[in-house]
């Protein structure tokens, strides 16, 4: 489970349902670069890990709906988190690298 909450797309899937649920072509779009292929494999593992739940509406085609499980929320809560203290300090970090010397072991 761990590997695929911090695995590069799980950490946007989880991201991406944060706000809302959404059609599998509305995420697909809020995450660049990921392939159809990678976005489906990934839903299928957070599915499974009860991260992230799937509704399938009998339409044709079909609509396929997902959001976050309780589980998957709380683990994109921490997530976002961790990305707002990474962008509210990401200058400062990156002054501090450029003015400190290099270490040597």
């Amino acid at each position: 489970m761990l590997d695929h909450i911090t695995n590069r797309w799980g950490i946007w899937v989880l991201l991406g349902l944060r706000e809302r649920e959404l059609r599998f072509f509305e995420l697909r779009d809020r995450i660049e670069g990921i392939s159809e292929k990678m976005l489906s494999q990934t839903l299928r593992n957070l599915v499974a890990d009860n991260l992230v739940w799937r509704r399938v509406e009998a339409t044709v085609p079909p609509q396929v709906t997902y959001g976050l499980t309780d589980f998957g929320a709380g683990a994109a809560d921490h997530l976002g988190g961790m990305f707002d203290w990474i962008r509210g300090n990401a200058e400062s970090m990156m002054e501090d690298c450029a003015e400190a010397p290099p270490k040597r072991d």
